[in-house]
């Protein structure tokens, strides 16, 4: 818009319209003259001065301009023309300070709040042009603070947010203590009330005061008193009915010339500390949901305007923000610490380390706000150095799918100790998740590794198919029967059975490795094995990769939008027992049994050079054939196998366990399995679907 001069002849009677000056461009010098008052207030314009943002500190994109926009007007639009000359310091009973003249700039001599320009009333005192601003630029420094605030999700980010946003917009430096231990929901805290200081923020001249140019003002030494406090004073114990008790309950934040600031700021601060006295300083309550979380200390050097009685509202604000954004990361901390917890418990803390084998595993969640999932995997160790290996997936990222993969996973495990076949692990397996519910459902691939058989039985149920790197690099896909999810019911399994050579690495994962929005599960498996015969190529025809090397490889194929599901994967690396290593016999069920199993068992220890254990082996072979005649009715096995230990293995058509009990010094038998338990390295007995199998462990050179 353009001035334009108006005709004295229609100008109005100068006693009907207020009065201006005759220069629009002398009254706005006059008018930033009075702006720069000495003493004046300067939030936030001052601020702005020094960081260019009045609302969220430096980085704060809903900032906006108020320092020197202001003297750059919009040609587009009117200029504001002040009304009159600034009013004396002494004529606003309302002003926060003693010289603040720009709480009425525009106001006539002998008017507090000068009149309206088309009312010709007058004006309340502290209602001019210049009151509007700061009331402005506070409403939107509160509305930008608390939006940073509420962006954080953590206790840290809440807390951070809340010192950038304030320092140096609305404060030099920030001090914000928290409870500690922090109380969680409705947790009612025991014990003394302990303040620590959680962060501390303030302007880089605090810090370095004696490069500041205003040492000699004789604020500087309050400024390095402030410095040591921040570094030293940490922790406060809150004594009951103290002052700080009182100021805290009380919510409200104080300036720190009130009595009850003064009484507290020490007690809050340690003794002998200082900080700027008068209203240089807000003590403001942090106070949650439920209950007084912490506290937050405002602090302004001395070359810049003291608070106001609105800026205790801003305080109020913010603290109230903060606190209950504190309360809900803390509830989010505790939920994700059990959702944590409950995904660790689920699956397996370590691997086993069975015979002919080695494993290595990863999961992964789906992302930092779904710590849990349905995904699963285990290694089960099974009779005859036997391993079950089983991965799965529930449908689902949610408490309630973490709870029923552990249920499945509870189920399997029980399953296998019944040394059952893989399709009938799968078939009970389905029948649990019915008993669970209608619609849970999940996916499973069930698999039975034989180390000394070379051969690994696969049965399969809704599961993508496992992948098979070989020792020369070629990767292939498994082709296995697809099988049915778990819990669709009446529904039959089916088991192949593959070879499985020495050297060659299974690889068994979920669909979050091969499957998301940007590609579907047969081009990521493709993907996966073109991956695996990638890296094999590395290392060489003759060395297989490395496993936990290999593991983490295959998680770098994932891109930046392939993580739309948890992810859980499991890589076992067959090294097989070779068939020299291996001795095994079929014994009948008679009186000299126990006797020629002494002497096979010589014989294969003379044959590895492992003579230093005849003694040991026959005392315990003997043992151990001898109960299992006593009470089988068919053939008794017997088998040793050399790896890394010596191992014996004793089957019989038996299913009842033996246990071990203390025998009586009048009883002729029960001493077996007491001997095997204090010369044996491991013993334990398995069940299997024709009987049982007791097995023991002795080290060797």
């Amino acid at each position: 818009m353009t001035e334009h001069s108006i005709p004295d002849e229609g100008r109005q009677p100068r006693a009907a319209r207020p009065a201006a000056p005759a220069d629009a461009r002398g009254a706005h010098a006059r008018a930033r003259k009075a702006r720069d008052t000495p003493g004046a207030p300067a939030f936030p314009a001052q601020a702005q001065s020094r960081t260019g943002d009045p609302a969220a500190g430096p980085c704060d994109e809903h900032s906006q301009p108020t320092g020197h926009s202001a003297q750059q007007p919009d040609p587009h639009r009117p200029r504001p023309v002040p009304e009159g000359p600034p009013a004396p310091p002494d004529t606003d009973p309302l002003a926060g300070h003693h010289g603040d003249r720009d709480l009425h700039d525009g106001a006539p001599p002998g008017a507090p709040g000068g009149e309206e320009r088309r009312t010709g009333q007058p004006r309340p005192p502290g209602s001019g042009p210049a009151a509007m601003r700061r009331d402005g630029d506070r409403l939107r420094f509160v509305g930008a603070a608390t939006r940073r605030i509420a962006r954080g999700i953590d206790l840290d980010e809440i807390v951070m947010g809340l010192c950038r946003a304030t320092v140096p917009t609305f404060s030099d430096a920030i001090l914000v203590y928290l409870r500690d231990p922090l109380p969680v929901g409705e947790e009612r805290p025991s014990g003394a009330l302990i303040l620590r200081l959680r962060r501390t923020d303030r302007l880089r001249s605090i810090e370095e005061g004696a490069d500041d140019p205003d040492t000699e003002s004789g604020g500087v030494p309050a400024l390095q008193v402030q410095n040591e406090l921040v570094s030293t004073a940490e922790l406060c114990e809150v004594r009951p009915g103290g002052a700080l008790a009182e100021v805290l309950r009380g919510v409200r934040p104080v300036f720190a010339d009130t009595p009850a600031a003064r009484a507290a700021l020490p007690e809050l601060l340690g003794d002998g500390r200082t900080v700027p006295g008068g209203r240089r300083t807000i003590l403001a309550p942090l106070r949650g949901r439920r209950r007084v979380i912490g506290a937050a200390v405002f602090l302004r050097r001395p070359d810049r305007p003291a608070f106001e009685n609105d800026d205790l509202l801003v305080a109020a604000q913010l603290a109230t923000h903060s606190a209950l954004g504190i309360d809900k990361a803390v509830l989010y901390g505790r939920e994700a610490y059990i959702a944590d917890e409950l995904q660790r418990t689920m699956l397996p803390e370590t691997l086993p380390r069975p015979t002919g084998v080695r494993l290595a595993s990863r999961y992964l969640p789906a992302a930092e706000t779904a710590r849990v999932g349905g995904d699963w995997y285990d290694a089960i160790p099974l009779p005859g150095s036997r391993v079950a290996l089983v991965v799965g997936d529930v449908m689902g990222h949610s408490m309630t799918s973490a709870a029923i993969m552990g249920q499945l996973r509870t189920t399997a495990q029980t399953l296998a100790g019944l040394d059952l076949p893989p399709q009938e692990v799968l078939h009970h397996l389905d029948e649990q998740a019915q008993r669970l519910g209608s619609d849970r459902m999940a996916t499973c691939l069930y698999a039975v590794y034989d180390p000394v058989a070379h051969r690994i039985t696969i049965a399969n149920a809704g599961h993508p198919p496992p992948v098979l790197l070989h020792l020369g690099g070629r990767a292939e896909v498994l082709r296995v029967p697809p099988g049915a999810p778990i819990g669709v019911g009446g529904v039959d399994f089916e088991a192949v059975e593959l070879d499985a050579p020495a050297g060659a690495t299974l690889l068994l994962y979920t669909d979050g490795l091969v499957e998301s929005r940007l590609r579907d599960v047969w081009t990521g498996i493709e993907q996966l094995r073109e991956r695996l015969a990638a890296t094999a190529q590395l290392t060489g025809p003759d060395h297989p990769p490395p496993l936990e090397a290999l593991c983490d490889d295959v998680l770098d194929m994932l891109g930046p939008g392939d993580r739309d599901d948890d992810i859980a994967l499991l890589a076992a690396r067959f090294d097989g027992i070779a068939p020299s290593d291996v001795a095994y016999w079929y014994l009948e069920p008679e009186d000299a049994t126990p006797s020629r199993a002494r002497r096979l068992a010589r014989s294969a220890l003379e044959r590895w050079g492992l003579q230093e254990l005849n003694d040991s082996v026959e005392l315990l072979v003997s043992e151990v054939v001898t109960n299992a005649v006593r009470y089988a009715s068919r053939p008794v096995t017997l088998r040793l196998l050399r790896t890394d230990v010596l191992r014996c293995e004793v089957g019989d058509d038996v299913p009842q366990l033996p246990r071990l009990r203390q025998a009586r010094a009048t009883d002729e038998g029960g001493r077996g399995l007491y001997l095997v338990n204090r010369m044996a390295r491991r013993w334990g007995a398995t069940r299997l679907s024709t009987g049982k199998v007791v097995w023991f462990e002795l080290n060797h050179s």
